[in-house]
């Protein structure tokens, strides 16, 4: 066997080690880990796997404070997604992942490809995927850069997700300045697998084949990983070739083959090929497993001629699978492949001697250590300082408007505050056919688990504003609004994936705020006793002019159980009462009153009490499943009257409220209608049944504050707002629309990915 010809590099210029992701002085620990200079190949498969995307360099220290055990727990962080036990035998697979950059410059295939990418998380893990969800984050839609990049990735999205069949049942949209040129595209999945089917990518059995299934391997995408954790600048838009393109209809026949295989008994270990291509995937199943690897790239079915051992390994085309099974199993595998029109290709074997061996052919054109590529990469613990605090609003300096109905209708219109149903829409939420509380309905999505009473909650949540003034505050919001948003379903949280956005951590204030950001997480999740299972830190969201203000975006899911017991948000009869069960206790800082009315923004952000929170949500999860509360909604962003008005419109029903209610709620007329605060949920529910709901939140240690009844067609706060429900609706419809004129352009055109048919 010989050996590559190509020379060990001696010392490199700085610019030269940047286009691999390596500085200087990872380079020297490079060569003194090998004990040699590395060769070009082996420079570029171990930059992809130092990158901040792939190593998580400057954040695994910090990661390691958060809490990931727990009763239900089955498979936490290291894996490919998360797993907690739902109960009746079956694991509820989660994950989340970010695709910011590749949307910044080609948001279609950069959308399409995270979804793409997270679905094959969930499916190697033996999971059927059942839901996707989504976190987007853009700058003002009234540039049209912004809306271009808005509205192709809704496009993205809903084509990847609708095309492979799962729903996309729930996400959350946020516009501000500080996403214009950074926008944050998040992607998640949920899956459901029977707990003997639950795999894991950990590679064993020297002797045991490799194969490489799904697509053939293109050159899009090389360096993606790279791509990933670098700033934005002027050239980026030369990294289009380092954005995937995507297939759904040739991840639908993956997805059912590897489930195909997974039951045969004779797959060992299941990798997907995301970041850093068959570099990553190979090197982590090795070691994961504490094994080593071999392969051969002349035997990697390629799209393109002249392809190089370079490019087959550090190629980041989507819907490819790396799959080790048992000797002797290699046959059944290439045939249950065949029979779902996939190619199978035998690239090499497992090893016992700890290395990743890359051969073409007979000629060995890269060999290091697995270890060099895994645990031996670099950690950082990066000087931290916090940035100069942000200007607190003093409620004495804001007005209060003369007319609060309009008011109301500014924020119903509002970007962050309208209908979400232009983005919904798009998506198809109903395929699979278990889809109880769709999108837009409520503060979760729910979902049937089929031969069990039991229902599935979703939600996905970010406080990005309050996050923007205190990251460590603005996380642990987060964590309380997403399981609020549970709660109000009448769902018990089970575990959260998280995604942390985050601008250049080599500046101290945003080493900073990941750290605090990790405090809040975990301060959070810690008080209401939920296990973080898996998660994804995105670093580098930043330009030569902007970042992006620190964005801790939670995932959660829950349990109902019984899922014909779920509630959603809409008043359900006239005559209802409607209650605010919480707290009273509001602010103007971080909220979208003050944004969208006054033009200003400043803290503090809410203080959060989770104790009270935990027992609030406690208290709404009982009224539920005692059948006392006919709707509930997180009193969330624009506070109370937006709150109301949503469930109105939901509903189609008005609200008047009593004509105390200024006093009840012992504030100034705005602040009680728009200020904002955690720990607080209107639920409506009959007459005859406010006694035991006030007596239940007495029991609970929370507050019960009767605010008026569904009645009519109008939105009456009496000597404050009366404002017709059509009006509102209108508004409320209206926000997203695009302006009059023609959409903008794309820059150019990418290629269309190939076809399912190629491989049959």
């Amino acid at each position: 066997m010989s050996r590559a010809s190509d020379r060990p590099l001696a010392s490199l210029p700085a610019a030269r080690l940047a286009e691999v992701g390596l500085t200087p002085a990872e380079y020297e620990r490079l060569v003194a880990l090998l004990g040699r200079q590395p060769n070009p190949l082996e420079l570029g498969m171990v930059g992809a796997m130092w990158s901040e995307h792939c190593s998580y360099k400057s954040s695994r220290h910090l990661l390691r404070r958060l809490p990931t055990t727990g009763p239900r727990v089955l498979q936490g962080p290291g894996e490919n997604a998360g797993a907690v036990d739902l109960g009746d035998g079956l694991a509820v697979v989660m994950k989340i992942e970010s695709h910011n950059h590749p949307s910044a410059v080609e948001p279609f295939q950069g959308a399409a490809t995270g979804v793409g990418g997270i679905l094959r998380d969930v499916f190697t893990m033996g999971a059927r995927p059942v839901a996707l969800l989504d976190s987007l984050h853009f700058g003002p839609l009234d540039a049209p850069r912004n809306r271009y990049l808005f509205e192709n990735v809704v496009a993205g999205i809903a084509h990847y997700g609708n095309c492979v069949g799962v729903p996309t049942v729930a996400g959350e949209v946020h516009f501000a300045p500080g996403y214009s040129a950074n926008p944050l595209v998040n992607a998640m999945c949920v899956g459901l697998a029977p707990h003997h089917r639950l795999t894991r990518a950990r590679a064993r059995g020297p002797g045991n084949p490799v194969l490489l299934v799904g697509a053939a391997t293109g050159r899009d995408g090389i360096h993606g990983a790279t791509f990933a954790s670098a700033e934005l600048d002027a050239r980026s838009e030369e990294r289009r070739p380092a954005v995937q393109v995507g297939n759904p209809f040739l991840e639908k026949l993956l997805l059912e083959a590897c489930l195909a295989l997974l039951e045969t008994g004779d797959v060992i270990a299941m990798q997907d090929l995301g970041a850093a291509g068959l570099t990553s995937a190979s090197a982590e199943l090795a070691g994961r497993g504490g094994c080593g690897i071999e392969i051969d790239v002349a035997r990697v079915s390629r799209r393109e001629a002249g392809m190089t051992p370079y490019e087959v390994m550090l190629s980041e085309s989507q819907e490819r699978m790396l799959v080790v099974v048992a000797q002797g199993a290699e046959a059944r595998a290439e045939a249950l492949f065949t029979r779902w029109g996939l190619h199978t290709d035998r690239i090499g074997h497992i090893t016992d001697d700890g290395l990743l061996r890359v051969r073409d052919g007979a000629t060995v054109v890269a060999e290091l250590p697995v270890r060099v590529l895994t645990t031996d990469a670099p950690l950082y613990e990066r000087p931290q300082a916090p940035p100069p605090p942000p200007p607190v609003v003093d409620p004495a300096t804001v007005p209060v408007p003369a007319d609060l109905g309009a008011v109301l209708l500014a924020l119903l219109g509002s970007p962050n505050l309208c209908s979400r149903a232009p983005v919904f829409t798009q998506y198809d939420h109903t395929v699979q056919a278990n889809t109880v509380i769709p999108p837009g309905r409520a503060d979760a999505a729910v979902l049937r688990v089929r031969g069990t009473a039991k229902g599935l909650a979703l939600t996905v949540d970010s406080a990005a504003r309050y996050a923007a003034l205190d990251p460590r505050r603005g996380a642990a919001l987060a964590v309380a609004e997403a399981a609020r948003n549970l709660s109000c379903c009448g769902a018990e949280p089970l575990a959260v994936t998280d995604c942390l956005n985050l601008a250049n951590p080599e500046r101290p204030p945003v080493a900073y705020a990941l750290a605090e950001t990790i405090e809040g997480l975990r301060e959070a999740c810690l008080a209401l006793e939920i296990p973080v299972i898996s998660g994804n830190v995105s670093l580098y969201n930043e330009t030569e002019h902007s970042a992006v203000p620190p964005t801790a975006v939670i995932g959660m899911v829950g349990v109902v159980p019984d899922v014909t017991r779920a509630v959603d948000a809409a008043f359900k009869a006239e005559g209802d009462c409607v209650v605010l069960l919480g707290t009273t206790q509001v602010g103007l800082g971080g909220s979208e009153y003050l944004a969208v009315v006054h033009g200003r923004s400043g803290g503090p952000p809410p203080a959060l009490d989770l104790a009270y929170e935990a027992r609030l949500q406690r208290c709404c999860r009982a009224l539920v499943a005692a059948g006392l509360v006919r709707s509930a909604h997180d009193c969330a962003e624009g506070g109370l009257a937006v709150a109301v008005a949503e469930s109105a419109l939901l509903g189609e029903r008005g609200f008047v409220a009593d004509t105390d209610w200024a006093v009840a709620l012992g504030a100034r007329p705005d602040l009680a209608l728009f200020g904002e605060g955690p720990s607080r949920i209107v639920v409506s529910c009959r007459p005859e049944d406010v006694p035991a709901v006030t007596r239940a939140a007495a029991e609970a240690g929370v507050g019960a504050t009767v605010l008026g009844r569904v009645a009519g067609d109008r939105l009456v706060w009496p000597g404050a707002i009366d404002v017709a429900l059509g009006e509102a609706q209108a508004r409320w419809e209206a926000g997203l629309l695009a302006p009059a004129g023609p959409p903008l352009a794309p820059p150019h055109t990418r290629p269309e990915p190939e076809s399912a048919a190629a491989h049959a």
